[in-house]
């Protein structure tokens, strides 16, 4: 698996954050929904990092995450999202992470995140 750096510009990506969007508004009351869209993850203050499978020679994308600076010593985790394709491998696990080593490395103290309490968020909540 390779982790890196995302500008938000690859079909799959822009696909599965998609998804994620449609996942938090079809699973959260409206006022509930915390999840950005591609304007807000290419916040200055936000970075997205995307994990892919390189194997057979093929770039296959199997989630992403992002960190948001709210300030000096607090970052907050945002649109964690495996693909429903390679779900239960570990991705999360890994993004989540590099997300957090990130965080420290920018000198977070501090690291914030939101989720749903319903069953649709059930994997987020035992991986966090």
């Amino acid at each position: 698996m390779r982790i890196e750096r995302d500008d938000l510009t690859r079909d799959a990506v822009v696909d599965l954050v998609a998804l994620h969007q449609r996942a938090a508004h079809a699973n959260s009351p409206p006022d509930c929904v915390f999840a950005l869209d591609l304007a807000g993850l290419r916040d200055p203050s936000v970075v997205v990092w995307s994990a892919w499978d390189e194997a057979g020679g093929e770039s296959t994308l199997l989630g992403i995450v992002a960190v948001k600076r709210l300030d000096a010593g607090h970052c907050e985790l945002k649109s964690m999202r495996t693909h429903p394709d390679h779900v239960r491998r570990g991705v999360g696990a890994a993004l989540l992470e590099h997300a957090i080593r990130h965080a420290r490395d920018m000198g977070a103290t501090r690291i914030s995140l939101e989720t749903g309490g319903n069953a649709a968020y059930a994997a987020a909540r035992a991986l966090y």
